[in-house]
């Protein structure tokens, strides 16, 4: 076979869509995630997801066979790399949310600069306190954060101390109040982020505390020892419904929300 006549029968089967069916089909027999190449996946830090995203760039061609068989084997990489770490797929976690309350409205007020200011000085007096307590912050979104937690009494001890630092920031008389909700379940682990249904109900139970404050969902309460709860002076109360409030979406019906008050 001559030179031309192998690049043209490269060229064909490489781009041939029966083949890269084909072997779309067969990842979805190996380990780990067979949509592994894709930016969700790809995000953060690692060997596999490294080479992943500069395969990415190098091969360019999304519907050729080559990239397919790269991205087989970074799939078995990234999937070998789980398991010798012992790293669960969804392992339970405790998920926090947080956000300043009409945040929005002051900023819109008192214009970018002090607008600046507030944010970085709530994130000094927030964030240690979630970072030492082996908390990981995955995401920051304007005047909030979503971070997980292993353990979730260590969760609640985290957010109560970062409260508690909250009350020292003060930007032209206007003290921020923090909105928290505290969530346990199995998201998705994707990457660098966490997705999944246990990520929206995070989110809904914060949005419950309209005043500031924190909310804790049930199946977290339910994890937590009253010996430790009344270890910190906390005290939790099921949170009703108002009565005329629409029906919250991507949140269970039958979802128990409780806030922390100090006993």
């Amino acid at each position: 076979m001559s030179l031309n006549n192998a690049a043209h029968w490269w060229r064909t089967t490489n781009h041939s869509p029966g083949v890269v069916s084909f072997i779309r089909r067969a990842r979805r027999l190996l380990p780990g995630d067979p949509e592994f190449g894709d930016p969700l996946s790809t995000a953060g830090d690692g060997g596999p997801r490294a080479a992943a995203r500069a395969a990415d760039r190098l091969l360019g061609d999304r519907n050729a066979a080559s990239r397919e068989v790269s991205l087989s084997v970074l799939q078995v990489w990234q999937a070998l790399s789980e398991a010798v770490a012992r790293r669960p797929a969804n392992p339970e976690v405790t998920l926090v949310f947080t956000d300043l309350v009409d945040f929005s409205a002051w900023s819109l007020q008192a214009g970018d600069d002090a607008t600046l200011v507030l944010l970085r000085q709530v994130a000094r007096a927030v964030e240690p306190p979630l970072l030492d307590a082996g908390g990981h912050i995955v995401k920051r979104m304007g005047d909030g954060i979503m971070a997980v937690f292993r353990n979730p009494t260590v969760a609640v001890r985290a957010v109560l101390a970062a409260k508690e630092a909250l009350r020292s920031v003060d930007v032209g008389g206007y003290r921020p109040r923090m909105r928290v909700g505290i969530h346990t379940g199995h998201p998705q682990r994707l990457a660098a982020d966490w997705l999944g249904v246990d990520v929206n109900i995070a989110a809904r139970v914060m949005e419950r505390a309209t005043k500031g404050g924190v909310m804790i969902s049930g199946q977290t309460l339910d994890l937590i020892p009253q010996s430790e709860l009344d270890a910190m002076g906390v005290v939790a109360k099921r949170a009703r419904k108002p009565m005329f409030s629409p029906k919250a979406s991507g949140v269970p019906a039958d979802l128990a929300i409780y806030r922390l008050e100090y006993s």
